[in-house]
Protein backbone atom coordinates (compact mmCIF):
# COMPACT_ATOMS: atom_id res chain seq x y z
CA UNK A 1 0.00 0.00 0.00
CA UNK A 2 1.03 3.22 -0.78
CA UNK A 3 0.42 6.13 1.31
CA UNK A 4 1.88 10.25 0.44
CA UNK A 5 2.36 12.26 3.12
CA UNK A 6 -0.42 14.52 1.54
CA UNK A 7 -2.59 14.18 -0.67
CA UNK A 8 -4.09 17.45 -2.30
CA UNK A 9 -5.13 15.40 -5.48
CA UNK A 10 -7.68 13.35 -3.09
CA UNK A 11 -8.80 16.97 -1.94
CA UNK A 12 -9.57 18.25 -5.20
CA UNK A 13 -11.26 15.01 -6.26
CA UNK A 14 -13.80 16.02 -3.14
CA UNK A 15 -14.71 19.30 -3.91
CA UNK A 16 -13.83 19.57 -7.60
CA UNK A 17 -17.23 21.36 -9.71
CA UNK A 18 -17.25 23.84 -6.80
CA UNK A 19 -13.14 24.64 -6.84
CA UNK A 20 -13.31 24.88 -11.24
CA UNK A 21 -16.11 27.00 -10.95
CA UNK A 22 -14.09 29.79 -8.71
CA UNK A 23 -11.43 29.42 -10.86
CA UNK A 24 -13.32 29.88 -13.92
CA UNK A 25 -14.92 32.68 -12.61
CA UNK A 26 -12.07 34.56 -11.53
CA UNK A 27 -10.54 33.63 -15.55
CA UNK A 28 -14.01 35.35 -17.15
CA UNK A 29 -13.82 38.41 -14.55
CA UNK A 30 -10.13 38.40 -15.29
CA UNK A 31 -9.44 39.56 -11.23
CA UNK A 32 -6.62 38.23 -11.40
CA UNK A 33 -4.85 40.45 -8.70
CA UNK A 34 -6.67 41.36 -5.12
CA UNK A 35 -10.51 41.79 -5.82
CA UNK A 36 -13.70 40.77 -4.95
CA UNK A 37 -12.22 37.34 -4.36
CA UNK A 38 -9.93 38.23 -2.64
CA UNK A 39 -12.41 40.52 -0.32
CA UNK A 40 -14.57 38.32 -0.05
CA UNK A 41 -12.24 35.51 1.68
CA UNK A 42 -11.26 37.89 3.41
CA UNK A 43 -14.32 38.81 5.10
CA UNK A 44 -15.17 35.10 5.26
CA UNK A 45 -11.62 34.56 7.04
CA UNK A 46 -12.29 36.89 10.02
CA UNK A 47 -15.79 36.28 10.67
CA UNK A 48 -14.32 32.70 11.09
CA UNK A 49 -11.88 33.61 13.50
CA UNK A 50 -13.97 35.82 15.23
CA UNK A 51 -11.85 39.42 14.66
CA UNK A 52 -13.08 42.44 12.72
CA UNK A 53 -9.88 42.15 10.20
CA UNK A 54 -8.56 39.76 7.97
CA UNK A 55 -5.43 41.41 5.36
CA UNK A 56 -4.84 38.94 2.37
CA UNK A 57 -1.05 38.51 1.49
CA UNK A 58 1.24 36.41 -1.13
CA UNK A 59 2.41 33.92 1.84
CA UNK A 60 2.85 33.06 5.35
CA UNK A 61 6.46 34.66 5.41
CA UNK A 62 4.67 37.86 4.04
CA UNK A 63 2.00 37.82 6.50
CA UNK A 64 4.94 37.69 9.79
CA UNK A 65 6.96 40.26 7.56
CA UNK A 66 4.01 42.75 7.33
CA UNK A 67 2.73 42.33 10.96
CA UNK A 68 6.11 42.79 12.31
CA UNK A 69 6.57 45.79 10.51
CA UNK A 70 2.88 47.32 11.22
CA UNK A 71 3.59 46.78 14.51
CA UNK A 72 6.90 49.67 14.42
CA UNK A 73 9.40 46.55 15.21
CA UNK A 74 12.75 48.28 13.74
CA UNK A 75 16.23 47.72 13.89
CA UNK A 76 17.71 46.77 17.19
CA UNK A 77 14.14 45.49 18.64
CA UNK A 78 14.14 41.58 20.39
CA UNK A 79 11.50 39.86 19.36
CA UNK A 80 11.18 36.30 21.60
CA UNK A 81 10.31 33.19 19.76
CA UNK A 82 11.28 29.69 19.84
CA UNK A 83 14.14 27.73 18.16
CA UNK A 84 12.35 24.89 16.70
CA UNK A 85 9.57 26.48 14.04
CA UNK A 86 10.40 27.18 10.14
CA UNK A 87 12.63 29.46 9.74
CA UNK A 88 10.43 32.30 8.20
CA UNK A 89 9.25 33.16 12.02
CA UNK A 90 12.97 34.02 13.05
CA UNK A 91 13.77 35.16 9.52
CA UNK A 92 10.95 37.72 9.23
CA UNK A 93 12.35 39.37 12.80
CA UNK A 94 15.98 39.56 11.13
CA UNK A 95 14.93 41.29 7.66
CA UNK A 96 13.75 44.01 9.86
CA UNK A 97 16.94 43.82 11.65
CA UNK A 98 15.59 43.17 14.81
CA UNK A 99 17.19 40.70 17.01
CA UNK A 100 15.46 37.09 17.42
CA UNK A 101 15.73 36.38 21.08
CA UNK A 102 15.13 32.18 21.21
CA UNK A 103 13.30 30.65 24.30
CA UNK A 104 13.70 27.28 24.53
CA UNK A 105 10.37 24.64 24.06
CA UNK A 106 8.32 22.56 26.55
CA UNK A 107 9.04 18.55 25.88
CA UNK A 108 5.49 18.04 25.94
CA UNK A 109 4.20 20.22 23.48
CA UNK A 110 6.73 21.44 21.26
CA UNK A 111 5.92 24.94 21.89
CA UNK A 112 7.48 27.75 23.90
CA UNK A 113 7.60 27.04 27.28
CA UNK A 114 6.04 29.88 29.19
CA UNK A 115 8.08 29.33 32.73
CA UNK A 116 11.51 30.51 30.69
CA UNK A 117 10.11 33.62 28.73
CA UNK A 118 10.77 36.44 31.57
CA UNK A 119 14.31 35.93 32.11
CA UNK A 120 14.99 36.53 28.00
CA UNK A 121 12.87 40.11 28.39
CA UNK A 122 15.35 43.15 28.18
CA UNK A 123 14.77 46.79 28.30
CA UNK A 124 15.36 46.37 24.25
CA UNK A 125 12.13 43.89 23.51
CA UNK A 126 9.54 44.94 21.95
CA UNK A 127 7.24 41.79 21.12
CA UNK A 128 6.30 37.75 21.31
CA UNK A 129 6.11 35.80 18.45
CA UNK A 130 4.02 32.32 20.32
CA UNK A 131 4.02 29.39 17.49
CA UNK A 132 0.92 27.57 17.57
CA UNK A 133 3.46 24.78 16.37
CA UNK A 134 1.93 21.42 13.91
CA UNK A 135 -1.36 23.10 14.85
CA UNK A 136 -1.24 23.11 18.83
CA UNK A 137 -1.64 26.13 20.72
CA UNK A 138 0.87 27.72 22.99
CA UNK A 139 -0.01 28.43 26.39
CA UNK A 140 -1.53 32.13 25.58
CA UNK A 141 -3.04 33.10 29.08
CA UNK A 142 0.28 33.33 30.67
CA UNK A 143 1.99 34.67 27.29
CA UNK A 144 -0.55 37.46 26.96
CA UNK A 145 -0.01 38.18 31.12
CA UNK A 146 3.63 38.55 30.70
CA UNK A 147 3.53 40.97 27.57
CA UNK A 148 0.87 43.01 29.66
CA UNK A 149 3.26 43.43 32.29
CA UNK A 150 5.92 44.37 30.04
CA UNK A 151 4.13 46.28 27.69
CA UNK A 152 5.25 44.07 24.92
CA UNK A 153 3.33 43.20 21.28
CA UNK A 154 2.10 39.70 20.76
CA UNK A 155 2.10 38.22 17.08
CA UNK A 156 0.76 35.11 17.00
CA UNK A 157 2.65 32.58 14.30
CA UNK A 158 -0.94 31.02 13.77
CA UNK A 159 0.72 29.60 9.80
CA UNK A 160 -0.05 25.94 11.22
CA UNK A 161 -2.89 26.52 13.27
CA UNK A 162 -6.07 27.22 11.13
CA UNK A 163 -9.40 26.28 12.92
CA UNK A 164 -7.19 25.38 16.20
CA UNK A 165 -8.53 26.83 19.28
CA UNK A 166 -7.35 27.51 23.14
CA UNK A 167 -9.92 27.70 25.55
CA UNK A 168 -12.55 28.01 23.21
CA UNK A 169 -10.64 30.94 21.30
CA UNK A 170 -9.64 30.43 17.35
CA UNK A 171 -5.76 30.53 16.86
CA UNK A 172 -4.42 33.86 15.65
CA UNK A 173 -7.14 36.03 16.89
CA UNK A 174 -5.71 36.48 20.61
CA UNK A 175 -2.65 38.24 20.52
CA UNK A 176 -2.40 42.30 18.81
CA UNK A 177 -1.63 40.10 15.29
CA UNK A 178 -2.18 36.67 13.91
CA UNK A 179 -0.12 35.30 11.07
CA UNK A 180 -1.68 32.15 8.58
CA UNK A 181 0.04 30.83 5.86
CA UNK A 182 -2.29 29.08 2.72
CA UNK A 183 0.93 27.16 1.76
CA UNK A 184 -0.64 24.20 -0.10
CA UNK A 185 0.10 21.47 2.43
CA UNK A 186 -1.62 23.29 4.83
CA UNK A 187 -5.18 22.73 6.49
CA UNK A 188 -6.68 25.40 4.63
CA UNK A 189 -4.30 25.61 1.99
CA UNK A 190 -4.34 27.81 -1.64
CA UNK A 191 -3.22 26.61 -4.68
CA UNK A 192 0.42 28.29 -4.86
CA UNK A 193 1.66 30.54 -2.31
CA UNK A 194 -1.39 32.55 -0.14
CA UNK A 195 -1.40 34.26 3.76
CA UNK A 196 -2.80 36.12 5.84
CA UNK A 197 -3.25 39.21 8.94
CA UNK A 198 -5.81 39.03 11.13
CA UNK A 199 -6.38 42.00 13.94
CA UNK A 200 -9.20 43.47 15.76
CA UNK A 201 -6.99 47.00 15.47
CA UNK A 202 -8.49 49.70 12.82
CA UNK A 203 -5.63 51.30 12.55
CA UNK A 204 -3.04 48.68 12.29
CA UNK A 205 -5.21 46.69 9.95
CA UNK A 206 -5.39 50.03 7.41
CA UNK A 207 -1.66 50.16 7.39
CA UNK A 208 -1.42 46.58 6.46
CA UNK A 209 -3.94 47.58 3.94
CA UNK A 210 -1.70 49.75 2.45
CA UNK A 211 1.73 48.33 3.19
CA UNK A 212 0.95 45.13 1.04
CA UNK A 213 -0.02 47.40 -2.08
CA UNK A 214 3.15 49.16 -1.99
CA UNK A 215 2.21 51.96 0.92
CA UNK A 216 -1.57 52.85 -1.35
CA UNK A 217 -5.52 52.37 -1.06
CA UNK A 218 -5.74 54.64 -4.03
CA UNK A 219 -4.16 53.30 -7.40
CA UNK A 220 -0.73 55.77 -7.63
CA UNK A 221 -1.28 57.63 -4.33
CA UNK A 222 1.85 56.25 -1.81
CA UNK A 223 1.40 57.44 1.81
CA UNK A 224 4.06 55.27 2.66
CA UNK A 225 6.58 53.15 1.53
CA UNK A 226 5.56 49.04 0.88
CA UNK A 227 5.73 46.48 -1.34
CA UNK A 228 4.11 43.65 -3.37
CA UNK A 229 2.81 41.36 -1.23
CA UNK A 230 -0.92 41.37 -2.70
CA UNK A 231 -2.81 37.71 -2.56
CA UNK A 232 -3.97 36.58 -6.43
CA UNK A 233 -7.75 36.64 -7.07
CA UNK A 234 -7.95 32.85 -7.81
CA UNK A 235 -5.95 32.20 -4.33
CA UNK A 236 -8.36 34.34 -3.00
CA UNK A 237 -11.84 32.28 -4.49
CA UNK A 238 -10.16 28.85 -4.12
CA UNK A 239 -9.55 29.52 -0.26
CA UNK A 240 -13.15 30.79 -0.09
CA UNK A 241 -14.52 27.58 -1.42
CA UNK A 242 -12.33 25.56 1.27
CA UNK A 243 -12.91 27.92 4.19
CA UNK A 244 -16.16 26.13 4.73
CA UNK A 245 -14.66 22.67 4.70
CA UNK A 246 -12.08 23.30 7.66
CA UNK A 247 -13.72 22.57 10.43
CA UNK A 248 -14.73 19.17 8.83
CA UNK A 249 -11.06 18.52 7.50
CA UNK A 250 -9.77 19.30 10.91
CA UNK A 251 -12.14 17.10 12.37
CA UNK A 252 -11.13 14.52 10.39
CA UNK A 253 -7.97 14.89 11.13
CA UNK A 254 -8.61 14.29 15.11
CA UNK A 255 -9.85 11.23 14.17
CA UNK A 256 -7.19 10.17 11.82
CA UNK A 257 -4.36 11.57 15.36
CA UNK A 258 -6.46 9.84 17.48
CA UNK A 259 -6.38 6.58 15.28
CA UNK A 260 -2.76 6.32 15.21
CA UNK A 261 -2.49 7.46 18.83
CA UNK A 262 -4.89 4.34 20.16
CA UNK A 263 -2.76 2.03 17.57
CA UNK A 264 0.96 2.84 18.40
CA UNK A 265 0.23 3.42 22.71
CA UNK A 266 1.59 0.37 23.62
CA UNK A 267 4.89 0.78 21.69
CA UNK A 268 7.21 1.49 24.49
CA UNK A 269 10.33 3.11 21.94
CA UNK A 270 7.71 5.82 20.53
CA UNK A 271 6.47 8.78 22.24
CA UNK A 272 3.21 10.23 21.13
CA UNK A 273 1.95 13.85 20.72
CA UNK A 274 0.96 15.29 23.63
CA UNK A 275 -2.81 17.49 23.87
CA UNK A 276 -2.60 20.20 26.37
CA UNK A 277 -6.26 20.57 27.69
CA UNK A 278 -5.88 24.25 26.70
CA UNK A 279 -5.65 23.19 23.18
CA UNK A 280 -7.95 21.88 20.53
CA UNK A 281 -5.48 21.31 17.94
CA UNK A 282 -6.24 20.81 14.23
CA UNK A 283 -3.48 17.98 13.45
CA UNK A 284 -1.57 19.83 10.99
CA UNK A 285 1.19 17.70 11.73
CA UNK A 286 1.26 14.40 13.43
CA UNK A 287 4.84 14.19 15.21
CA UNK A 288 6.16 11.30 16.69
CA UNK A 289 9.12 10.61 18.56
CA UNK A 290 11.92 8.01 18.40
CA UNK A 291 15.53 7.62 19.04
CA UNK A 292 15.63 5.50 16.02
CA UNK A 293 14.01 8.17 13.67
CA UNK A 294 16.25 7.77 11.18
CA UNK A 295 16.60 3.93 10.73
CA UNK A 296 12.21 4.22 11.30
CA UNK A 297 12.16 6.73 7.99
CA UNK A 298 14.25 4.56 5.71
CA UNK A 299 11.90 1.42 6.90
CA UNK A 300 8.63 2.98 6.59
CA UNK A 301 9.88 4.40 2.68
CA UNK A 302 10.67 0.45 1.25
CA UNK A 303 6.88 0.01 2.96
CA UNK A 304 5.85 3.04 0.79
CA UNK A 305 5.31 5.40 3.67
CA UNK A 306 6.13 9.03 3.07
CA UNK A 307 6.56 10.77 6.37
CA UNK A 308 8.84 14.29 7.30
CA UNK A 309 11.18 15.92 9.40
CA UNK A 310 9.91 19.61 10.47
CA UNK A 311 12.29 20.55 11.61
CA UNK A 312 16.02 18.84 11.48
CA UNK A 313 17.91 21.91 12.20
CA UNK A 314 17.39 24.48 15.04
CA UNK A 315 17.09 27.91 13.83
CA UNK A 316 19.96 29.09 16.36
CA UNK A 317 22.23 26.06 14.14
CA UNK A 318 21.27 27.30 11.00
CA UNK A 319 24.11 28.88 9.25
CA UNK A 320 21.79 31.88 8.32
CA UNK A 321 21.75 32.73 11.97
CA UNK A 322 25.50 31.90 12.88
CA UNK A 323 26.08 35.60 13.66
CA UNK A 324 23.50 35.47 16.62
CA UNK A 325 26.39 32.87 18.17
CA UNK A 326 24.57 30.37 19.93
CA UNK A 327 26.61 27.36 20.01
CA UNK A 328 24.78 23.68 20.57
CA UNK A 329 23.67 23.64 23.74
CA UNK A 330 22.03 26.48 24.14
CA UNK A 331 18.42 25.30 23.95
CA UNK A 332 19.24 21.79 24.98
CA UNK A 333 15.35 20.80 25.13
CA UNK A 334 14.67 21.68 21.13
CA UNK A 335 17.49 20.13 20.47
CA UNK A 336 17.48 16.87 22.90
CA UNK A 337 13.47 17.14 20.38
CA UNK A 338 14.71 17.57 17.24
CA UNK A 339 16.53 14.33 16.25
CA UNK A 340 13.49 12.03 17.26
CA UNK A 341 10.64 13.78 15.74
CA UNK A 342 8.77 12.02 12.77
CA UNK A 343 6.24 13.13 10.84
CA UNK A 344 3.65 10.39 10.06
CA UNK A 345 0.91 10.76 6.88
CA UNK A 346 -1.70 13.41 8.15
CA UNK A 347 -4.47 14.54 6.04
CA UNK A 348 -8.17 14.70 6.14
CA UNK A 349 -8.54 12.26 3.14
CA UNK A 350 -6.57 9.82 4.91
CA UNK A 351 -8.24 6.52 5.40
CA UNK A 352 -8.65 4.17 8.31
CA UNK A 353 -6.80 1.50 5.96
CA UNK A 354 -4.06 3.99 5.62
CA UNK A 355 -3.75 5.08 9.23
CA UNK A 356 -3.84 0.97 10.38
CA UNK A 357 -0.93 0.38 7.80
CA UNK A 358 1.02 2.89 8.77
CA UNK A 359 1.09 2.02 12.54
CA UNK A 360 1.41 -1.55 11.88
CA UNK A 361 4.61 -0.85 9.78
CA UNK A 362 5.87 1.26 12.77
CA UNK A 363 4.91 -1.26 15.45
CA UNK A 364 6.47 -4.48 12.72
CA UNK A 365 9.54 -1.96 12.86
CA UNK A 366 10.29 -1.71 16.64
CA UNK A 367 9.27 -5.96 16.92
CA UNK A 368 12.39 -6.85 15.12
CA UNK A 369 14.92 -4.93 16.84
CA UNK A 370 16.81 -5.73 20.57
Amino acid sequence: MKVPFVDLRAQYLKIKPEIDAAIQAVIDNTAFVSGKYVESFEKNFAEYNGVKYAIGVESGTAALYLALLAAGIKAGDEVITVPNTFIATASSIALLGAIPVFVDIDEQTNNIDVSKIEAKITPKTKAIIPVHLYGQTADMDPIMSLAEKNHLLVIEDACQAHGAKYKGKKAGSIGLLGCFSFYPGKNLGAYGEGGAVITNDGVLADKLYKLRDHGSIKKYHHEMIGGNFRMDGIQGAVLDVKLKYLDSWNDLRRGHAQCYSDLLKNVQEVILPGEPEYSRGNYHLYIIRTKKRDELQQYLQTKDIATGIHYPIPIHLQPAFAHLNLPAGSYPVAEKVVPEILSLPMYAELTEEQCTYVAGAIADFFSHKD
